[in-house]
């Protein structure tokens, strides 16, 4: 199906030459999806994305922001000026659907962060100008801390790699999960179980024995907080090892992610179906007006 963009935006040429078909024409009912771009790298992120939206079944129009409170220092002033609008404020389903990305602040307090006050203002109003929010990794720390009081865990050890997970909740989310799928994680921190099992109205959907608590949706199945990168492209992982490795950090190689656990051969991708899936259902099921699950009897 069709994806929109900005006109211009680094991430067609992309995705063009990775085989993704870019199309001229667009069909005008598309889902209108906003996206709260908090990741230093921005044009990686919003790439990885507009790359799941691209497989979709359904035409997808994807809008960018960036914190008006906060001034990017990785991502070039003219890429941000060009393709990024300033939230300030939506009314009502001015979106069909809205994500919140990660961002690399694990070690910074949440009333730290310079524009805290303004993520608290959107996380509320999403609750009126969208159908539904996906939270991504530290997003979803920062939603559960705000909503819930949840607060975050600090590991010694970075989770970094390729993990097995399981469905523990089912719900359209899941819908078509093997009884194992894999996930990237990427992160210092996590959450303690016992916490989060104390809200009734949370519910944990999926999760991993050695990289815990995945996803967590609300009772009403309007949210989900998603702790992992399942939008990761094959070598963001590299990536981030190779960076840790140049900064004297000593980290340790990802798990279950370069062929025979060697960094000088290829990373093996085993999350790519999953990743879409999990988008797929999230579009069909909780932010197209028009969706329909279940059996229909004539």
């Amino acid at each position: 199906m069709a994806l929109r963009v900005p006109a211009g935006l680094p991430a067609v040429d992309s995705l063009r030459q990775e085989g993704v078909e870019v199309l001229s024409e667009y069909e005008d009912k598309a889902l209108k999806i906003g996206i709260l771009n908090l990741m230093p790298i921005k044009i990686t992120t919003e790439t990885d994305l507009a790359r799941l939206f691209a497989s979709s079944p359904m035409p997808v129009e994807m809008t960018l922001f960036e914190p008006a409170t906060h001034t990017s220092k990785t991502t070039p002033a003219e890429h941000l000026s060009r393709y990024y609008e300033k939230f300030s404020h939506y009314g009502a389903n001015q979106f069909d659907g809205f994500i919140i990305t990660g961002a690399p602040l694990e070690r910074v307090d949440f009333e730290d962060v310079d524009y805290w006050k303004e993520l608290c203002h959107i996380m509320d109003a999403s609750l009126t100008f969208a159908r539904s929010t996906l939270y991504i990794c530290w997003a979803a720390f920062a939603a559960l801390y705000h909503r819930y009081g949840i607060g975050k865990q600090m590991y010694d050890t970075k989770i970094s790699g390729i993990y097995p997970h399981r469905v523990t909740s089912p719900c359209s989310l899941t819908s078509g999960f093997d009884d194992e799928f894999y996930v990237p994680h990427s992160r210092f921190i996590g959450f303690d179980r016992g916490e989060i099992e104390s809200h009734p109205s949370l519910s944990i959907i999926a999760e991993s024995d050695d990289a815990g608590v995945y996803i967590i949706g609300d009772a009403n199945g309007r949210d989900f907080y998603i702790t992992g990168h399942s939008e990761y492209s094959p070598l963001t992982l590299d990536t981030e090892y190779r960076r840790d490795l140049g900064k004297g950090m000593n980290p340790s190689i990802p798990v279950n992610y370069y062929r025979d656990n060697n960094p000088e051969l290829e990373p093996v991708v085993r999350w790519r179906s999953h990743s879409r899936l999990l988008f797929n259902n999230w579009l069909n099921y909780y932010v197209s007006p028009r969706s329909v699950c279940g059996i229909i009897e004539r």
